[in-house]
């Protein structure tokens, strides 16, 4: 284990989903370097008591209180603690026996786990670009502050991470960060005015969960990786590009002033983000696949289509706007691929609500923690009338 001498206990909150899920295959293979202390889930609960059974954690936190009982019943006989409900996560959090924080809940919902774990002083992987995109000031601001740091798992972010060590005393002139187009690159309006939710959601490159999917369809997803990579790295929004490269290869690459740009390379493979994340700033040795050239002879790269995905411009002029504007964006998105995603709405009305909110929900240019979650609540409520509505009219 080298100048590792002592395991790092990790909470990993949403295990259930996908980022949870690779995360616990890394521990697995790395059982030598973490063990894990907390697990946490909203709804699936057979599921997190699978993984409590394996990983033996001192406790989990099923969200869904009617869960509570079938999972305390189950884990009783192991004595693992069990609790229910987002107060009792963000104070299992605040546990002094944890080391890391990984953050794989989706959406909005990783904003108070984020902010609780900060204030704990926690070293946080953050897999929730949400976060950033909904409250990046304020989450960047309280970790300065805590001393915390904010590891990206993104592959885009972490690529960028990756880049700058050893440069973080040179300045950035850009950064680029890589789209691989999503299923639907080189479509024109006519064939995504038909397409289903299960073209959506078949990804080339990548095995998602179900709303990144679709954000990745759409360009959202690099929407709010934009924003994310604003507060993550201290960047405008002039130095941050996207490039679209359908072979996700190359993850993200950076510009410093004299011209150099250095990139990092792989094969598209969540683990290898995560464990980085999990591990910084060591490098431990995997058994994961590597990338071979002769396979990947050729590395293309072109522009984002923004007049057929309209999403990614929607993302950029939130980010200009600031305030509360990116919070808007967030919830209206959240709400337009759930009704996508339930076959409430056509693929290219999520562009249309979203905007619409942007328009219509009120904006607070100097926001803090109660208006982010007033914004978030009524821009919910002002998308669910307006799919309500194209429904109705429909």
């Amino acid at each position: 284990m080298s100048a590792i001498t002592k395991k790092k206990n990790l909470a990993i909150l949403g295990s259930t989903g996908s980022i949870g899920s690779q995360a616990l295959d890394v521990v697995r293979k790395q059982s030598g370097h973490f063990c894990v202390e907390v697990l946490s889930a909203q709804n699936n609960a057979t599921l997190l008591i699978e993984q409590a059974v394996e990983f033996r954690p001192n406790a989990v936190v099923i969200g869904a209180e009617h869960l509570y009982q079938k999972v305390a019943s189950a884990l009783q006989p192991l004595d693992i603690k069990v609790y229910t409900g987002e107060d009792a996560l963000v104070q299992v959090i605040g546990m002094e026996s944890i080391d890391m924080v990984l953050i794989a809940l989706v959406g909005y919902a990783g904003l108070r786990p984020t902010l609780a774990a900060i204030e704990a002083g926690k070293q946080i992987a953050i897999a929730n670009k949400e976060t950033f995109v909904v409250a990046g000031e304020l989450v960047t601001t309280l970790a300065r502050e805590k001393g915390v740091n904010l590891n990206p798992v993104d592959s885009e972010h972490s690529a960028i991470f990756q880049c700058l060590a050893g440069e973080f005393h040179n300045p950035v002139e850009k950064i680029y960060l890589t789209a691989s187009g999503g299923p639907f690159r080189g479509k024109n309006k006519q064939y995504l005015q038909q397409v289903t939710k299960a073209e959506a959601l078949k990804h080339p490159n990548w095995t998602m969960g179900c709303k990144i999917t679709i954000d990745s369809a759409t360009l959202m997803n690099k929407g709010l990786e934009v924003i994310e990579a604003k507060w993550l790295f201290g960047l405008g929004a002039d130095q941050i590009d996207v490039v679209v490269h359908p072979q996700s290869i190359i993850h993200s690459m950076v510009q410093f002033g004299d011209g150099s740009i250095k990139a990092q390379m792989g094969l598209p493979d969540m683990r290898l983000p995560i464990q980085y994340a999990l591990s910084y700033p060591h490098r431990f040795r995997s058994a994961y696949p590597r990338f071979d050239f002769l396979s990947h002879p050729e590395l293309t790269f072109e522009q984002p289509d923004r007049e057929n995905f309209r999403c990614l411009d929607l993302a950029y002029s939130a980010m200009k706007s600031g305030g509360n504007m990116p919070c808007i964006l967030n919830a209206a998105n959240e709400v337009a691929v759930n009704a996508f995603l339930k076959d409430q709405i056509k693929f290219l009305q999520i562009p249309d609500i979203i905007e619409a909110c942007m328009h219509r929900v009120g904006f607070d240019r100097n926001p803090d923690f109660s208006v982010y979650s007033g914004t978030d609540q009524e821009t919910r409520r002002i998308a669910g009338e307006i799919i309500g509505n194209q429904m109705v009219s429909g």
